[in-house]
């Protein structure tokens, strides 16, 4: 997956549990424990800014893009033939 989720990490620098959060985002402690592991596919922007709004941070302190070393194309950094 190129795409981490860090809620957990946000949540522990915060000193908020996932109920807390849950209670304020409006959404189940299921849910937010679902975006902490990282199983969901994806999630609505409304999501993410109330998540942003009660942490009091970024969504790129949330999110974090790590390319998958099997999936990276080195044709790209390869120089062209001359």
């Amino acid at each position: 997956m190129a795409i981490v989720v860090n809620l957990d990490v946000m949540l522990a620098r915060r000193k908020m549990r996932s109920k807390e959060l849950a209670e304020r985002i409006g959404i189940t402690e299921q849910n937010v424990s679902l975006l902490k592991s990282g199983k969901v596919k994806g999630f609505r922007f409304d999501t993410l800014e109330r998540i942003c709004a009660a942490l009091d941070c970024q969504p790129g302190d949330i999110l974090e893009f790590v390319p998958d070393p099997s999936e990276t194309d080195t044709s790209e950094t390869k120089p062209a033939p001359a």
